[in-house]
C-alpha cells in the first residue's frame, strides 16, 4: 500500500460502519467520557507547565513572562552537592524494592495455585492482601510502634534477653530493609491476584497430562505454570522498572529522621522540599528535576521493554 493511499481519508462506507458501532454500543463510549476527562485535564493539561524548567519561573510574570534560561536548572541540579546522595538513595531503594519484591508474588500465586484445601487458600489470600488495604500513613505509624526504641515490640524482646533496645528508626543502615520489607508485605498478597488470575487461565488439561506423564509438582511448576505467567510477569517488570525513580514519596517523607536522613532523601522528597519547604519556593528548579525524572523513566520502559521482547517475546507493546 502507497503512502498516498494510507493517508487518503477513510470512505464513506468505513465512516458509516464506524457511526454504526458507536450508535450499537453508546454506553460503553459514554463510559469513556469520565475516564478521558480525567486523563486530559490531570495528565495531558499540566504538560503545559513543564516549560517552567527552562525558564526562571515567577508567579507575577506567569509561566510566559519569566524570562528563558534553557538547560540552567538541569546544570544546577548536576552541579549540586545533593545530586550524587539523592540519585543513589533513590535507585538503591527502587532496584532494592524491584529486585527483593517482584519475585515473591509470583511465589506467593504459584504456592496458592497448588493447595487443594479452598478454605486454607482463601483464609492465606484474606491476610496477604488485607495490608493493602492500610494506608501509608498507619503503615508508617505502625512501624514506629513496633519498633520504638522504648515500648516497642523490639524493645520489649531485647529487655526480656538482658539486651539493649535498638533504636531501628533512627539507624541509618536498618531504614532501607524496613523500607523494602515492609512494602513488600503490604503489596505482596494484592500482587499475587494478577498472577493467580493468570494461572487460572492455564489448560488444566496440560496438568493432566503432564501427570500422567509421571510429572512431579515442581516440575509441572516448571514447565506448565511459570512459563504461562511469564508473559504478564514481564509486562509487570517493564512497567516496575519505568518507575525506579519515583519512590513512594509519602512514606520515605514520614519514615524520615534527623538521624536517617543521609539514605532517605530521594528525588521526590528533595523536589518537595525545594519547591515548597524552601524560603523562595523554587518552582523552577524543581520542575526541571521532576521532568528530568520523567524521561528517564520512559527511557528505561523503551530499553527494558526492548530487552524484555528481545529475550522472551513479550512486552508492553
Amino acid at each position: 500500500m502507497s503512502f498516498a493511499s494510507r493517508m487518503r481519508p477513510p470512505n464513506r462506507e468505513a465512516r458509516a460502519k464506524l457511526w454504526l458501532r458507536i450508535r450499537r454500543n453508546w454506553q460503553l463510549y459514554v463510559l469513556l467520557i469520565l475516564p478521558l476527562a480525567w486523563l486530559i485535564v490531570f495528565r495531558y493539561a499540566p504538560m503545559y507547565g513543564a516549560q517552567i524548567a527552562f525558564r526562571q519561573y515567577s508567579p507575577a510574570f506567569g509561566i510566559e513572562g519569566s524570562p528563558w534560561v534553557g538547560l540552567a536548572n538541569f546544570t544546577r541540579f548536576f552541579n549540586s552537592p545533593k545530586f550524587e546522595p539523592v540519585i543513589v538513595n533513590t535507585l538503591v531503594l527502587s532496584f532494592y524494592s524491584l529486585i527483593a519484591g517482584f519475585p515473591i508474588p509470583i511465589i506467593l500465586a504459584l504456592s496458592l495455585n497448588q493447595v487443594k484445601a479452598r478454605l486454607f487458600r482463601n483464609s492465606v489470600q484474606m491476610i496477604t492482601y488485607a495490608p493493602h488495604f492500610i494506608s501509608t500513613v498507619v503503615i508508617v505509624g505502625m512501624l514506629f510502634q513496633f519498633l520504638h526504641p522504648r515500648v516497642g515490640f523490639t524493645a520489649s524482646l531485647a529487655n526480656a534477653m538482658s539486651a539493649r533496645p535498638p533504636n531501628w528508626m533512627g539507624d541509618p543502615g536498618a531504614f532501607r530493609h524496613i523500607f523494602v520489607w515492609s512494602g513488600i508485605w503490604q503489596g505482596m498478597g494484592f500482587s499475587a491476584i494478577i498472577y493467580l488470575a493468570v494461572l487460572s487461565t492455564i489448560d488444566p488439561a496440560l496438568h493432566e497430562a503432564a501427570v500422567v506423564d509421571g510429572a512431579s509438582r515442581l516440575q509441572r511448576i516448571r514447565y506448565i505454570d511459570i512459563p504461562g505467567l511469564l508473559p504478564t510477569a514481564m509486562v509487570l517488570l517493564v512497567l516496575s522498572t519505568g518507575q525506579v525513580l519515583e519512590v513512594s514519596f509519602e512514606k520515605v517523607y514520614l519514615m524520615q529522621t534527623p538521624l536517617n536522613l543521609g539514605v532517605s532523601e530521594v528525588i521526590n522528597t528533595y523536589v518537595y522540599k525545594v519547591g515548597l519547604l524552601s524560603p523562595i519556593l523554587d518552582f523552577s528548579y524543581s520542575t526541571a528535576i521532576g521532568l528530568l525524572q520523567g524521561l528517564v523513566g520512559l527511557a528505561l520502559i523503551v530499553a527494558v521493554n526492548y530487552l524484555a521482547r528481545r529475550m522472551t517475546q513479550s512486552g508492553v507493546w
